[in-house]
């Protein structure tokens, strides 16, 4: 009965190993896919912009 559930178990990981894959290419599968491909950042300062509202050097 256990060497049962141990196989489904395994069974089950494998096939979520493989739409892993398919989702995320790249090696490994570790690609991580966001929105955007580059997070915007502030052309003043450089700073990483977070949400839509200016940067808080133009605040000044």
């Amino acid at each position: 009965m256990i060497i049962k559930i141990v196989s489904l178990f395994l069974i089950g990981m494998m096939a979520l190993a493989m739409f892993g894959r398919l989702r995320l290419p790249g090696p490994g599968g570790r690609k991580i896919t966001l929105g955007r491909a580059k997070a915007d950042k502030c052309p003043r300062c450089g700073r990483h912009k977070i949400g839509k509202g200016p940067c808080p050097c133009t605040k000044e």
